[in-house]
C-alpha cells in the first residue's frame, strides 16, 4: 500500500536525525526564549492539529528551563522537617509554554501546542497560534469556533489538548478515574 509524505514524515521523527536537531537547538538556544517562526518545524504533527498554511495562523516556538521548579533555600532557624523548599507544579511544560506564549501574543490565541526537542537546560516546544479578528479564520467554518467571546483565553482556563491532559481530563487519565472522583464517575454511569 502506498504511504503518503505525512507518513514518512512521522516516521523521521520517530527518530531524528540528531546532529541536525542538536544544532538546531544551538540556534534556538541563542535566539529569543519566544519566537515567531515561519513555518512549523513538525508539519504533521502541525497539520494533525489543525495548522493551516493561510492568513490567521501563526507559529511560535518557546524556550523553557528545564528542572525541578524551587523555593529559596531558608537559611534561618527551622526544624528540618519544615525546611523542604521544593515546590510542585501540577501543570505540565506544554501547558506553560502555551501560556507564555499567549502572554507574549495578547490578539492571537493559543489552537494547539507539540514537543520539537530538548536538551540538557531546555524544553523547545512550537505553539499554534490563531489571529481570531482575520477575515480568513471567521469564514472558515472549521476554525470559525476560536473567533467566539468564550474562547477568548482559553489557554489560562485549561482547555487546550496539553492543560486538559495535565487536569486530568484525557482519556488515558479518565480510564485511570484521577478525575473526575470515583463516585463522581460512578455517578455518571460509566
Amino acid at each position: 500500500m502506498a504511504r503518503g509524505f505525512y507518513h514518512y514524515l512521522k516516521q523521521a521523527w520517530k527518530k531524528p536525525d540528531m546532529q541536525v536537531l542538536r544544532e538546531r537547538m544551538i540556534e534556538w538556544r541563542n535566539s529569543n526564549a519566544i519566537a515567531k517562526v515561519e513555518k512549523p518545524l513538525r508539519l504533521d504533527r502541525a497539520r494533525g492539529l489543525g495548522y493551516k498554511a493561510k492568513k490567521g495562523f501563526v507559529v511560535v516556538r518557546v524556550r523553557l528551563k528545564r528542572g525541578g521548579r524551587k523555593n529559596p533555600k531558608i537559611n534561618k532557624g527551622r526544624r528540618s522537617k519544615r525546611q523542604s523548599n521544593k515546590k510542585i507544579l501540577k501543570m505540565s511544560y506544554q501547558w506553560v509554554a502555551e501560556q507564555r506564549a499567549s502572554r507574549k501574543f495578547r490578539n492571537l490565541e493559543v489552537l494547539n501546542s507539540y514537543w520539537i526537542g530538548k536538551d540538557g537546560q531546555h524544553y523547545f516546544f512550537e505553539v499554534i497560534m490563531v489571529d481570531p479578528s482575520k477575515p480568513e479564520i471567521q469564514n472558515d467554518p472549521r476554525i470559525s469556533w476560536i473567533t467566539n467571546p468564550s474562547s477568548k483565553g482559553r489557554v489560562f482556563r485549561g482547555l487546550t489538548s496539553a492543560a486538559k491532559k495535565s487536569r486530568g481530563l484525557s482519556s488515558k487519565s479518565r480510564m485511570l478515574k484521577v478525575r473526575p472522583s470515583l463516585r463522581a464517575w460512578q455517578r455518571r454511569g460509566k
